[in-house]
């Protein structure tokens, strides 16, 4: 595998270029210098928006002012990702956060402005300009949170609170991040170390059980001290969120959170009852991960190991690189020159380097490309996330190259299909390819414990959510029990019987960052069983599905997440996906219990 000391030691080749952004640093100021002046354009527009015209106006700068903003935004971001200790980078995205503020106080005004107008005055003003049906739909969406938005002075007072309604989210975050320490566990040379995050990933894979034990209880020692913190600030957040709900006049804290994407209750609900009915093949896989492990007791620091050892292919980012091209074959040629594109024209920083920031990542930038960051380490994860990534960055590519800026970014409900399909189409082109039995059956666990991970997890993480939020709308009280017991009541329900429980699963709630950001965590699931459908058939080369998704990937917000599914034959008002999901779960947890 390459290990780079510096970020000058990686070739050329495999490190993103932004010059396709700006050539120089002068270009940059260039554009900084014209935001501010054109914001204080904006800013003039306050009280002097009376008809078509003046709205086009406003709108049209408007629009012009954000391309400029995204870019150096965008800039500031990638330098700073490059080398995170770099401090001269550092003061670019500093400029640029400062420059966001005066650009949000500036345009502040707009959208109280226009959902302070009748119906009759906005068809007014769309009759008077013939501009303004560029704008149209979007205007027409913002009216549509009218009945949730109040008077002019109570929303300056939502607003000045604003601060401090989100200070649940950022106590918890700075204790997540930068307060927990983790408990000490064993090096290779038998010296007691601190655990890290990225420790505890690789130890709660390890073969040997007595440091996949040490690390789990390392790990949820500092949860288990702070608990009754974690569980005020989670008890904030979700009264927060409840209370916000009922000013609003939604008719409740899980409609809220669903307005935004058009996506009726039912689909929620749909998608929590089906997979419960549908439980027990993930039941079973427990009892065979129990069995293959060869345990009298299965713990939840036995969930993440692979079932099957030894299993470490080296794969170079030039043969992941091919392989890809391979595995993506089903969505035609044009799909795969736009691969070749974002390799040959350094769309992609490929390497670890020292400071470089972790994760993998997508980044469209209208009007340019998408940029993607790795950390490539030559082997399985790799070849996935590469994967993975480069289906988001087809998806924003694509969506740039097909739809006006005002419709061109996609909703995070249908973000995780384009990346998740491009995920099972390798999968089931490795399963064809490989003839190494062993490999097959490391292929078929990392599958089954991903549906797992993405899937099951998220719907009963969807499960808590719903039922916290209603004990809050009800007045009960949330703390330490009432969390424990409704996480440990789901978490039985979910995983089954055959897991022993140790005091740390209970607190399972104390650890998700996505709790703070309420009825988000279902989209995972509507987009992996989505995906799941969708790559299916495209595997089995149904030629209209290839058709009908690359038009999806194409529409970028251009209708409503529901209905641009619904366009590839994905209609997730129905328990059709769902089932349809979760008997392809059952079909590869049979898969993997005949392979010895």
């Amino acid at each position: 595998m390459n290990t780079y000391k510096t970020r000058e030691e990686v070739p050329l080749q495999e490190k993103w270029s932004l010059t396709d952004l700006y050539t120089n640093e002068q270009e940059w100021d260039e554009d900084y210098q014209t935001i501010e002046k054109m914001s204080e354009k904006l800013k003039g527009f306050d009280g002097h928006i009376h008809d078509g015209q003046s709205l086009y106006q406003y709108l049209k700068q408007s629009e012009e002012l954000s391309f400029l903003f995204n870019k150096l935004y965008a800039y500031a971001m990638l330098i700073v990702d490059e080398d995170t200790r770099e401090t001269s980078s550092q003061s670019f995205l500093d400029r640029a956060k400062q420059l966001s503020v005066k650009v949000s106080a500036a345009t502040s005004f707009f959208m109280p402005f226009l959902l302070s107008l009748s119906e009759e005055t906005l068809k007014g003003f769309l009759s008077e300009e013939k501009g303004l049906d560029y704008f149209e739909k979007d205007l027409w969406e913002s009216f549509r949170y009218k009945a949730h938005v109040l008077s002019k002075e109570q929303e300056e007072l939502i607003s000045q609170l604003g601060e401090a309604l989100s200070v649940p989210s950022q106590t918890f975050g700075m204790m997540n991040n930068a307060d927990i320490k983790f408990g000490d566990v064993t090096d290779d040379e038998g010296n007691q170390i601190e655990l890290t995050r990225g420790m505890y990933s690789k130890l709660i894979e390890d073969e040997n059980r007595d440091k996949r034990r040490e690390a789990y209880k390392a790990y949820y020692q500092p949860y288990l001290q702070l608990k009754n913190s974690i569980a005020s600030t989670l008890s904030g957040a979700i009264k927060n969120n409840v209370t916000l709900a009922k000013v609003r006049n939604y008719p409740s804290a899980l409609e809220k959170g669903l307005f935004g994407d058009k996506v009726p209750r039912e689909v929620y609900e749909n998608l929590i009852t089906t997979t419960k009915e549908n439980i027990t093949p993930l039941h079973k896989y427990t009892k065979i991960r129990k069995e293959k492990l060869g345990l009298d007791q299965l713990r939840q620091y036995d969930m993440s190991v692979p079932l099957v050892s030894g299993v470490k292919p080296e794969i170079s980012y030039d043969e992941a690189y091919e392989t890809m091209l391979k595995a993506l074959t089903p969505l035609g040629d044009d799909y795969l020159e736009i691969l070749k594109e974002f390799k040959d024209s350094r769309y992609i920083d490929v390497r670890e380097t020292p400071g470089k920031r972790s994760g993998a990542y997508n980044l469209g930038v209208y009007g340019v490309h998408p940029y993607i960051l790795l950390n490539h380490q030559d082997d399985l994860d790799s070849l996935f996330t590469l994967v993975h990534e480069c289906g988001h960055g087809v998806h924003s590519k694509l969506s740039a190259q097909y739809q006006p800026q005002i419709t061109a970014r996609y909703s995070i409900f249908v973000a995780e299909v384009a990346s998740t399909v491009n995920e099972v189409l390798l999968i089931f082109y490795l399963l064809e390819h490989e003839k190494d039995q062993d490999m097959q059956k490391h292929l078929l666990n990392h599958f089954i414990d991903q549906f797992k991970g993405t899937f099951f997890t998220q719907v009963m993480f969807a499960e808590f959510e719903k039922k916290t939020h209603e004990m809050a709308e009800k007045g009960l009280p949330l703390n330490v029990e009432v969390f424990n017991q409704t996480y440990e009541a789901l978490f039985r329900e979910y995983n089954g019987d055959e897991i022993e429980f140790d005091d740390e699963v209970k607190y399972g709630w104390s650890r998700i960052p996505h709790f703070y950001r309420p009825f988000y965590v279902y989209k995972y699931a509507t987009g992996y069983a989505s995906a799941i459908h969708l790559a299916t058939k495209i595997f089995e080369g149904d030629q209209q599905t290839v058709i009908s998704y690359l038009e999806f990937l194409k529409s970028g917000s251009s209708d409503y997440p529901l209905e641009l599914l619904k366009k590839t034959g994905v209609d997730l008002t129905t328990p059709a996906p769902i089932e349809n999901a979760l008997r392809k779960f059952n079909e590869l947890v049979d898969q993997f219990s005949k392979l010895d």
